[in-house]
């Protein structure tokens, strides 16, 4: 058989394949083997970044046709946390759909897809022992006592899942969930005569400081060591922001892309299903801490259109960004529209009349609050989803002797990532919204063009530039950081035949539907070119006669 045949055959061979047994998450491997195959579907581009000190790859895939980096373009961002594994299959299908079904739609935007930022902390999820983990394999020394990774995990009950162990003590800090006992919540000094617990993470206390699992063998978390409110001297930041290959690449590789005018990420930071609120005071601080008030305008907006576009509605969304994360660097340090959503939550379970929310108190009915954790596991329950608990079971401790010691807890990635089969329709909706935002783009046009003319050879030449979006054509922030490049205005004319009106002109913005009406005064005959526009906004021309 021809080799080029037995190629194609294997490509479309693992094409279905792929399709039809993929039966869990992907792993790293898998992640590069499906990346492969959409770049030898053309309109894209494949590159590695870097390697990770782990030798993982740093993924970056260019979708678009024709000049990809004077288009307006969105980055795709998943893996930002290595635990939340969702995000990198629904960066993989975003992407993929978008060659697939999407084809016009590249004539127009560009997207740059950077599936996994944490390949090295996502592994852990196909480990033999598996923990929620965020840090990538550089060896450091996280509670900064002089000796590396000495205390880490234990999985003291060898079932392959780091979870928590309690111990029964009068001063403990927990006790049972009234309603779900198999959970633990932090005591009311009410007088109740309960059982009272300690819990730590599932480990032993190998350094002898009374802290458990602070000193693990995990390194930087790429979520945690961007610029903006960088945490110093925290666990998993490192000594300074963007330290790690990883970082360093990525933000070398965006900050050499003009053309991107908007972020979306997946990640656990929410400003989709509820956006963000302006905050006047921190607004106004030297160093601006609360998102403009322009652009909060602007994430209302898109929140409206997330919203619209995906059924699935968010339980708990109190996470809208941390100390040194990505989607906020996106907006605050890169100054473009940055949009972050975990593209998946646990549905609240709602109360039902004598529901096991509510329990009877000296013949009373009093509501019994439910936690995150109770409510996954009456979601679980309801879904029939079997093994995302393992009951507490009582362990042999060193450092508890003569004392009562039980593992368990909900198993770790369940509350934050979906049973696989979920995730085709939760990556169908997020792209239709992806495309969504990509059509409402800043979209340039020339309007009510004029020519008159004048005595002695001249003619004045007149058109209304016009943003055709309901985006403006920069941030409120990127424009008062100057970092986004002003929309160029440019007359192919020489300077002596111009009598008014400059070849060259820059103007700070367009806000959304606004136009702004340009004039010159041209000397002779033959054709005028005009050229509008930016990288992030795309190009206009216009040939004028004379």
């Amino acid at each position: 058989m021809n080799q080029n045949l037995i190629c194609l055959f294997a490509v479309a061979f693992f094409g279905i394949f792929t399709a039809t047994a993929q039966q869990d998450y992907p792993t790293n491997q898998e992640v590069a083997q499906r990346l492969q195959q959409m770049a030898t579907s053309g309109n894209s581009k494949l590159i590695s970044l870097t390697k990770t000190e782990g030798g993982q790859d740093i993924w970056a895939l260019q979708i678009g046709k024709g000049d990809l980096e004077n288009k307006p373009a969105i980055a795709i961002t998943g893996g930002v946390e290595g635990y939340h594994v969702l995000s990198v299959e629904l960066a993989l299908q975003v992407a993929n759909r978008l060659l697939k079904d999407h084809s016009e739609l590249l004539e127009t935007t560009t997207f740059y897809v950077f599936p996994n930022m944490s390949p090295d902390a996502y592994s852990q999820y196909f480990s033999n022992i598996k923990y929620e983990r965020r840090g990538n394999t550089v060896k450091i020394d996280q509670d900064r006592d002089g000796r590396l990774s000495e205390d880490g995990y234990e999985d003291l009950n060898k079932d392959g899942f780091i979870t928590k162990f309690r111990v029964e003590s009068p001063l403990g800090d927990y006790v049972p969930h009234e309603k779900d006992p198999r959970v633990l919540v932090k005591a009311e000094n009410d007088g109740k005569s309960t059982t009272r617990y300690k819990m730590f993470s599932e480990g032993i206390d190998n350094d002898k400081d009374e802290k458990y699992n602070e000193d693990s063998e995990e390194g930087i978390a790429f979520n945690k060591s961007l610029t903006y409110k960088f945490p110093a001297f925290e666990p998993f930041a490192g000594d300074y922001p963007v330290s790690q290959k990883e970082s360093r690449a990525l933000l070398d590789y965006l900050f050499e892309r003009w053309n991107i005018f908007a972020f979306v990420t997946f990640s656990p930071a929410n400003n989709l299903s509820a956006p963000l609120k302006f905050d006047k005071s921190d607004a106004e601080k030297r160093i601006v801490s609360s998102m403009l008030e322009k652009d909060v305008e602007i994430n209302k907006m898109v929140s409206e259109i997330y919203n619209e576009t995906i059924p699935h509605k968010a339980y708990n969304q109190e996470n809208q960004g941390t100390e040194g994360d990505y989607f906020q660097w996106a907006y605050f340090h890169f100054g473009r529209l940055s949009f972050s959503t975990p593209g998946w939550w646990v549905p609240e379970v709602k109360a039902e009349a004598k529901d096991s929310t509510m329990i009877e108190e000296n013949k009373e009915i009093k509501e019994v609050k439910v936690t995150p954790e109770t409510n996954f596991l009456a979601w679980a329950q309801r879904e029939d989803l079997k093994n995302v608990f393992i009951p507490w079971q009582e362990v042999n401790h060193s450092d508890f002797p003569n004392q009562k010691v039980e593992v368990g807890g909900i198993k770790p990635f369940v509350m934050v990532n979906p049973p696989y089969r979920m995730v085709d329709s939760i990556a169908e909706n997020h792209t239709n919204f992806i495309v969504k935002l990509a059509e409402i783009q800043p979209k340039l046009e020339f309007h009510n063009l004029k020519k008159e003319k004048l005595s002695g050879g001249l003619t004045r030449i007149t058109v209304d530039l016009f943003n055709n979006s309901p985006l403006p054509t920069h941030s409120e922030l990127g424009e008062r950081s100057r970092w986004l490049q002003k929309l160029q205005i440019t007359v192919n004319k020489d300077k002596k035949d111009l009598l008014a009106g400059n070849t060259i002109k820059l103007l700070d913005k367009l806000g959304a539907y606004e136009k702004e009406t340009l004039s010159w005064i041209v000397k002779g005959g033959g054709t005028a070119n005009i050229k509008v526009g930016a990288p992030h906004t795309g190009y206009v021309t216009m040939n004028v006669k004379l």
